[in-house]
């Protein structure tokens, strides 16, 4: 079983404003590792359709979480460690993430509501408004 230094792939996964970024930045850089950074990845469409206050459906997501793996997959096989940030809140997003690198390790941050809500609520530039 792969741990986060053994694991060729970690995404670090939970709400918007759990930290993501922030965690998969720093675990990146730790491990040596390449930072993909999921939200640069949804295609313009599912942007302004967040951007909006209109939710993705799971299929709207599909892609995305493709785009995402492709990135993890072309970094292993590049022999580079990747962390992605993605919400991967469902496990058929997991799953399907996990079909481009099957050692994949996930990282869940918790967090409590009303600390996610705040922290959404007072993000400068993001395209994804706190209703979501």
């Amino acid at each position: 079983m792969n741990d986060l230094r053994t694991a060729p792939a970690v995404v670090v996964m939970g709400v918007a404003g759990c930290g993501k970024t922030a965690v998969g930045e720093a675990l990146a850089g730790a491990l040596g590792a390449g930072f993909i950074e999921g939200d640069r990845l949804h295609p313009p469409e599912n942007v302004a359709r967040m951007a909006r206050g209109e939710p993705l459906t799971d299929a709207l997501r599909e892609g995305w979480l493709d785009a995402i793996g492709e990135h993890i997959a072309a970094s292993v096989a590049g022999k580079r460690k990747a962390v992605a940030a993605c919400s991967a809140l469902k496990r058929t997003y997991r799953d399907r993430l996990s079909r481009f690198c099957p050692e994949i390790i996930f990282l869940y941050l918790k967090i409590d509501r009303e600390t996610a809500w705040r922290r959404v609520a007072n993000r400068k530039g993001h395209f994804m408004p706190a209703s979501l």
